[in-house]
């Protein structure tokens, strides 16, 4: 084999091998958890969170979701939101540390609340919003278990807790974060709406660009068109001449 054909090889076995890679990564599902949103809350407050199921199967939907809630540290109120389509169902527990809160004893606390009846298409998420409080003033987080049934009765526990060294679990545990008064900051949804902005800004300034673009090559376009024409139509009479002439 020449040295020529050998290099044609190797590009080509190059250019396989990256398009293969290329096939499995877009195979490659992209994967979500569970999770509280927004990711942080103010200790000592009420606040008001939303769980975010996402579906990650594409053969089965999503039909129950359950949530467990911190048992050191009991919430004197949780209310859920009315989702369309779904019911819900709030269980509660008897403390064995009653809580004070408003001059009141509280003896029970909510320990869990389930929603069925409602779907998750493949492809699709939901969210379930409550309103907690009062949170504790002496943790630095809450932690959730939740439970995904699909409705091929598949069950998916979002219960690990977080590894040593940020590595995160397979299934982790859905974790509200609990930061002082004052710093909590821009919210996960407001960031994300932000980025959207400037996302949907810069497309439509590209958009716009190539559609100045377009125009300018279809006046120049135009502009040489009828320049040849012309030039054609002066061709054919001095052609027209010439014969006649002869």
């Amino acid at each position: 084999m020449t040295s020529s054909r050998r290099l044609r090889a190797a590009r080509t076995s190059l250019v396989g091998g990256v398009a293969a890679g290329s096939l499995l990564l877009l195979a490659s599902p992209a994967f979500a958890h569970v999770t509280v949103q927004p990711g942080t809350a103010e200790k000592g407050g009420y606040s008001t969170i939303a769980v975010k199921v996402p579906n990650e199967k594409d053969n089965a939907s999503t039909v129950k979701v359950e949530l467990s809630l911190d048992p050191k540290h009991p919430l004197a109120s949780v209310m859920p939101q009315a989702v369309p389509g779904w019911e819900v169902k709030v269980e509660k527990s008897k403390l064995d540390k009653p809580l004070q809160m408003h001059g009141k004893t509280i003896e029970e606390a909510v320990s869990k609340v389930t929603w069925t009846g409602g779907k998750i298409e493949p492809g699709q998420f939901q969210q379930f919003p409550l309103s907690v409080g009062q949170l504790p003033t002496d943790a630095d987080e809450l932690v959730f278990k939740a439970l995904q049934t699909y409705s091929d009765d598949e069950v998916v526990r979002w219960i690990d807790p977080s590894k040593p060294g940020g590595h995160e679990a397979e299934h982790p545990a859905p974790v509200l974060k609990l930061v002082a008064k004052g710093s909590a900051g821009t919210t996960p949804a407001k960031a994300d709406d932000k980025a959207g902005d400037k996302a949907g800004k810069d497309s439509a300034t590209a958009a716009a660009e190539k559609s100045s673009g377009s125009d300018t090559t279809a006046r120049v376009l135009g502009v040489v068109g009828i320049v040849v024409g012309v030039a054609g139509a002066v061709f054919g009479v001095v052609a027209g001449r010439r014969r006649s002439a002869a």
